[in-house]
């Protein structure tokens, strides 16, 4: 270990983390990947639907291959703040820069006063949801237990809000042909869509007897962020925005039978014997211009479960200044914060993307663009990092025996892929190419 030496620390090993590392590394710069989780997967595994499998595979594999090369240091089961405060790695890391690459992990709450309390009776937030669905069959899994019932509500506008809403139909078609005796994979419900899927067994959506689930949204189908105008755009360019929007809500609404309730603001919830069993919504009005009012009226819907899902937040850390529930940045751009000239930001928790939750083809351009995007601000980070003073041997050997301490805290030999094989349950493993 002999010459000048320049370290950084990203936390978070996902998409974003991975690509920061990679870029990194392939600089010359040695770098920390601190995971909170044993797999460093993040919202492509506990975010994305599994039903996505081959996109799935596709950027775990990207990840790994990321992560498991000359330069890159992995020191997971690694919660900054709480396994390893903020300040420890600012002063005593020896590190150039933190690059902050953790997601969003918090859902942002319900805006009714009180509703928290009846999560895990009647309300699920989407984080939550997603993770059982994708994680309850794995061996060991701890987690939340959901139990979907006909009529569950959906809140939200977004893509995530759509697959929430699959995967509630799916819970309950799948559980329909059971009772039929049928045995089916929600793998093909989802590629081939439910009609196309009951036709093969003598059977209709109206055959079931289930009324589905409902996707609420404040403003109208045509609103939804399912794509996004150019910037600047014309009215003729706003136009073709919504038009694209409504399209693509309305081919997941026909393929996959749930119902859109538009122009629906929750404002208040119904609850009974100690449990959420509906919620209370305001009718909006569109004024034009991207601009709803409420009229005062009264909607009460009842439901045995309602998941939220109306955007994910970063998780607050002691010593990273917040304005509210966000990150307080100085620049948009690179993350960065007051007081703090060594730490950056990139991925989630600086976009406000909550996650990947999206169909194939769209989770692959999200992807493509977030790395794109995260290339450019690592270029920066890199270059800020390349003016700051080397590291003597002596100080590089102080850090590298910080993070071989934290890693045999936790078991970690060193070996990237001894450990992913030591975690990775059978049906979650990823065979390297």
């Amino acid at each position: 270990m002999s010459g000048a030496h320049h370290v950084v620390a990203v936390v978070g090993g996902a998409t974003a983390g991975a690509e920061a590392a990679r870029i990194f590394a392939d600089q010359g710069i040695t770098t920390l990947v601190i995971e909170q989780h044993a797999r460093p997967y993040g919202k492509v595994e506990d975010g994305l639907p599994r039903w996505h499998v081959k996109l799935r595979q596709k950027e775990f594999r990207s990840i790994d291959d990321k992560l498991d090369r000359p330069g890159v240091h992995y020191i997971p089961c690694t919660r900054l703040g709480t396994d390893l405060p903020l300040s420890e790695l600012l002063q005593t890391w020896h590190l150039h820069a933190i690059v902050l690459a953790l997601g969003a992990w918090k859902d942002r709450s319900l805006p009714i006063e009180g509703i928290d309390q009846y999560v895990g009776k009647g309300l699920l937030y989407q984080n939550a949801f997603i993770h059982w669905m994708n994680h309850r069959d794995d061996p060991g899994y701890d987690g939340a237990q959901v139990d979907i019932h006909d009529g569950a509500l959906v809140v939200g506008g977004g893509l995530a809000s759509i697959d929430v809403s699959k995967a509630v139909q799916f819970e309950l078609v799948l559980k329909a042909l059971a009772e039929r005796g049928i045995r089916e994979e929600m793998i093909r419900l989802e590629e081939e869509g439910l009609d196309s899927v009951l036709a093969e067994h003598g059977l209709r959506w109206e055959d079931l007897g289930l009324s589905g689930a409902r996707l609420c949204y404040r403003r109208r189908q045509e609103d939804m962020a399912l794509a996004e105008p150019p910037p600047n755009p014309t009215p003729e360019q706003k136009k073709k925005c919504e038009t694209v929007r409504f399209k693509i809500a309305q081919k997941a609404i026909d393929k996959f039978r749930f119902r859109m309730e538009p122009l629906l603001s929750p404002v208040d919830k119904i609850v009974e014997d100690d449990r959420l069993v509906g919620l209370v919504f305001e009718r909006m009005e569109y004024e034009g211009d991207g601009r709803i009012r409420g009229t005062g009226e009264r909607v009460s819907l009842r439901a045995p479960l309602t998941v939220s899902s109306i955007g994910s937040l970063p998780v607050p850390i002691e010593g990273i200044p917040m304005k509210g529930e966000l990150y307080e940045f100085t620049d948009g751009r690179l993350g960065t914060f007051e007081n703090l000239p060594n730490v950056f930001t990139v991925g989630n928790a600086l976009t406000g993307k909550g996650n990947l939750v999206v169909s194939r083809k769209h989770a692959s351009e999200v992807a493509e663009r977030l790395a794109e995007s995260i290339a450019g601000q690592v270029s920066d980070i890199a270059a800020f990092v390349r003016t700051r003073t080397p590291l003597s041997d002596g100080e590089m050997a102080e850090v590298m025996g910080h993070a071989q301490a934290r890693q045999a805290e936790v078991g970690y030999d060193g070996s990237y892929e001894d450990w992913m094989r030591k975690v990775s349950p059978p049906g979650l493993r990823v065979e390297r190419a």
